[in-house]
């Protein structure tokens, strides 16, 4: 559906996107992830042909973005950061406005404008002036535009910033259910955005692709040995956590092991292998045969922060810790 082949922004002597290529398929959520900066707002702004790129090609639903603009923003959505809304208009009489710009008429406009509407959960709000409503309903009228023509392709640039928590979630659970009718790329630099809402992963960094795969394969790239969490319990006594983790440091081929939490009869340590080795069945032999109880005893996830944090470099802790947070800028 979308085809991304070296493709190049510079600013005189700033090279915003530098030579990056990548694939996204049909009905699929692709999270395009990247610091502040990273480029990830250029790339989105050539790939609907606001931008003219320096170098490089793409086509879109099969149309090139060089040769056929027009017909690839007829198959494109687009919401960017601040939706494009007129706070005089009234929702339905904006919706209908934008449809007409995208060549609806008669009573397939109105048949989209409701669809839009209900699809976007604005219906109650068709009749009040687009100025009036909430930060969420002028998200959702702004994400009801992006689909009011039904394109092939939508492409949302930082769809819940700004958002309450409560109004995240509902925007997370509409940009889904949009999954499959759509080929959706979500530009984003908050982190549980992309694990919580898209397939695919596809993280930028000054400029270039650092990383194109699924969040459970990077995951799996990011560990250099097996990672498992496990949870120890005493029978009869108070169990002593340090005895525990002399006890698992032990164990052949474990590199390290980190104490997470305890209670008064149990404690919770990740352990990590050494590379290429599999440490599970000694670890619990290990336990068991110390007389203590093994409640659990589970593969732990390298968190998407973790990934953030290896591909981009320190120097992106910073924005690691407002995306986790849910800040923008």
């Amino acid at each position: 559906m979308i085809t991304v082949k070296s493709l190049t922004k510079r600013y005189a002597h700033n090279t915003a996107v530098d030579q990056i290529s990548f694939e996204v398929q049909k009905g699929q959520i692709v999270g395009f992830l990247g610091p502040n900066g990273a480029g990830k707002t250029t790339t989105m702004r050539m790939l609907t042909c606001f931008l003219t790129p320096s170098a490089g090609t793409a086509t879109v639903a099969g149309f090139d973005i060089f040769e056929q603009p027009l017909e690839v923003k007829r198959h494109i959505g687009y919401l960017p950061e601040t939706p494009p809304l007129y706070p005089e208009m009234r929702t339905a009489e904006y919706l209908s406005f934008v449809g007409q710009l995208k060549g609806l008429s008669g009573v397939e406009l109105r048949s989209r404008v409701d669809y839009a509407c209900e699809r976007c959960a604005v219906t109650d709000v068709k009749n009040k002036l687009i100025g009036k409503l909430s930060r969420g309903y002028r998200q959702r009228v702004g994400l009801a535009q992006a689909i009011i023509h039904n394109p092939d392709v939508l492409i949302l640039d930082e769809p819940t910033a700004g958002l309450d928590p409560k109004q995240i979630n509902e925007t997370r659970d509409l940009i889904k259910g949009l999954a499959g009718d759509h080929t959706i790329i979500l530009s984003t630099h908050i982190l549980p955005e992309v694990s919580q809402t898209c397939e695919q992963v596809i993280i930028i960094n000054k400029g270039k692709v650092v990383a194109t795969d699924s969040v459970s394969n990077l995951q799996n790239r990011a560990r250099s040995g097996e990672s498992v969490l496990v949870e120890v319990a005493g029978r009869n006594a108070t169990l002593d956590p340090a005895t525990v983790q002399r006890k698992l440091e032990q164990v052949a081929g474990v590199s390290r092991v980190v104490f997470k939490q305890d209670g008064q009869k149990r404690a919770v340590f990740e352990v990590e292998g050494e590379k290429d080795r599999f440490v599970r069945g000694d670890l619990a032999r290990a336990v068991v045969e110390s007389g203590w109880d093994l409640n659990e005893l589970r593969a732990a996830a390298v968190s998407l922060e973790e990934i953030f944090l290896q591909l981009t470099g320190e120097e992106s802790s910073a924005a690691v810790e407002k995306a986790a947070d849910g800040e923008t800028e």
